[in-house]
């Protein structure tokens, strides 16, 4: 009888408890805090994110970028010939005039550097800067604005039999199939905002017919019609 007593006593026996780990309170509530304060940073970063996400959408929608239009206005070639030796080489003096047209109601345009290159036949001859940093221009909403490259000099061409026989023929009919490719880096400007950050790539294609003109300035070929361009800008 004493025996279920004394354990009784010993089995409903409620002692002081041991007091928790000091150390281990201060390493709890360090982690509870680091991890409040990433939750904190986190929610700033996302709300940072969309803002700046919305912000762009809306500008696009009230902006609503358009690529700029180009035209070839007026090309002059005065020498298109080759001499036949070990190698053929191609000997060239041609002079295109551009325009470019920004479409645009409240974007500016800056164009940073223009690469032109021209093609007869699928082969590249020529290569030139048609804009540098040091004759780049601001374009304004709605304006127009020329340029020019002048490509001359001789290329070493690697021509088949029918390729000569089509040149010989272009040559005879005073009109030469000239495909041209421009490479533009560019910027835009929204009022007194530039993205300066933002440096967009445009590629402009065109196929042209360029008439020969002879020593005298007479045009060999038929009269030289303007040319629409493709443009393709990639809004990097």
């Amino acid at each position: 009888m004493a025996e279920n007593k004394q354990s009784q006593l010993n089995a409903s026996y409620h002692g002081p408890s041991i007091p928790p780990n000091r150390n281990y309170l201060r390493t709890t509530r360090r982690r509870n805090c680091c991890c409040r304060i990433f939750n904190i940073f986190w929610k700033i970063l996302l709300s940072i994110i969309t803002l700046i996400v919305l912000s762009f959408i809306i500008s696009l929608i009230l902006v609503q970028p358009r690529p700029f239009k180009f035209y070839v206005t007026q090309a002059n070639l005065t020498q298109f010939n080759y001499t036949n030796t070990s190698t053929l080489l191609l000997h060239y003096n041609l002079v295109l005039n551009f325009t470019s047209h920004n479409p645009n109601k409240k974007l500016g345009i800056y164009y940073d550097k223009v690469e032109g290159n021209v093609f007869y036949q699928g082969y590249r001859f020529s290569t030139i800067d048609v804009i540098t940093w040091m004759n780049s221009f601001r374009q304004d909403s709605k304006h127009t604005d020329g340029m020019s490259g002048v490509f001359k000099g001789t290329k070493v061409l690697v021509l088949g039999k029918s390729q000569r026989s089509k040149f010989d023929q272009d040559k005879r009919d005073g009109d030469f199939d000239i495909y041209v490719e421009l490479y533009f880096d560019i910027r835009f400007r929204l009022g007194h905002f530039i993205f300066n950050n933002i440096n967009s790539k445009a590629t402009v294609k065109c196929g042209i017919k360029v008439p020969l003109s002879g020593s005298n300035g007479e045009v060999l070929g038929a009269r030289f019609e303007p040319k629409n361009c493709n443009v393709n800008v990639k809004w990097v």
